[in-house]
């Protein structure tokens, strides 16, 4: 059920961070991983391709970690 709730929200909110997943959901971030994995396996999303800026090491990286829906085509 988690699975499907993730992918519902997911698809809902088209882009999210892990960091947001992890708060709405009450996960650790760390937890949260596989199952996106798993959603990316079964290519419902993706994990967007981001970068740390040069300037700092302030952000964690649950915050720059990014999902995208993938919409599925019928």
């Amino acid at each position: 059920m988690i699975l499907t709730d993730i992918q519902g929200y997911v698809e809902k909110c088209g882009k999210i961070s892990l960091a947001e997943l992890a708060l709405h959901f009450q996960m650790d971030a760390n937890a949260m991983r596989p199952l996106l994995k798993r959603l990316i396996r079964k290519g419902r999303i993706r994990l967007m391709e981001g970068e740390k800026c040069a300037s700092c090491s302030n952000c964690s990286s649950e915050m720059i970690e990014f999902y995208e829906w993938v919409a599925l085509e019928s």
